[in-house]
């Protein structure tokens, strides 16, 4: 089995801990609860007749006040950076994030989680924005912790970026 740390980031209150327990226990909540440090959590993903375990780091929000701790990124395989489709504030820290964490540990393989797409209808984030992502290179999925869309597909895209580096 392979094991592999996988860190989950992005501003404050974009939906981290929901994809997170959405992805390791298939759950949603409405309540809103607040990461203080990190949480983590596990989960074996069976993906081309590999069996991983994902061992998911869910790491406190980065707003005005406080900035995410890029030192539990020491070690990930890789991230996943989470933007909220409602926030269009999120996006720039999505992409200050990025480039701190290359500065810090160097290019890891991520994946952008567009979340909350099930408020499509409110997003401020524009399909432009999605898609100089993705002419930057970079791997985006439109996920909804409340729902389940996209969700796992979002995980099983970032292992896949990894794996053919660990091998």
């Amino acid at each position: 089995m392979h094991r592999f740390k996988i860190c989950v980031i992005g501003a404050y209150a974009v939906g981290k801990t929901s994809l997170v327990a959405r992805f390791t226990q298939g759950i949603f909540s409405e309540q809103y609860l607040t990461t203080l440090g990190v949480k983590i959590d596990r989960k074996v993903l069976a993906m081309d007749g590999l069996e991983l375990r994902l061992v998911v780091w869910d790491m406190a929000g980065e707003d005005e006040f406080a900035k995410v701790n890029v030192s539990y990124l020491q070690g990930a395989n890789g991230y996943l950076l989470v933007v909220d489709g409602t926030r269009d504030g999120t996006l720039t820290v999505a992409r200050a994030l990025e480039r701190r964490v290359r500065e810090a540990v160097g290019p890891l393989p991520f994946v952008v989680l567009a979340n909350k797409c099930d408020l499509e209808e409110e997003w401020e984030v524009r399909r432009g924005d999605l898609r100089a992502m993705v002419s930057d290179g970079w791997t985006v999925h439109k996920t909804s912790a409340k729902t389940g869309e996209g969700v796992d597909e979002a995980f099983t895209a970032l292992a896949r970026l990894i794996v053919p580096r660990e091998r």
